[in-house]
């Protein structure tokens, strides 16, 4: 499952790893590779 998340004209993908009981994911439509992970969803939304 993969969820969208969106900051000052940014959009990040968002998906959860049970495996690793957190959350991760990175910045798409920019041409670096820019990843962000967190234990819960508000930590990942200030990580992000």
């Amino acid at each position: 499952m993969s969820n969208i998340i969106k900051y000052k004209g940014y959009v990040g993908s968002i998906e959860y790893s049970s495996e690793d009981k957190l959350f991760f994911g990175k910045i798409e439509l920019i041409d670096d590779l820019v990843i962000f992970e967190a234990d819960s969803a508000s930590e990942l939304e200030t990580n992000f």
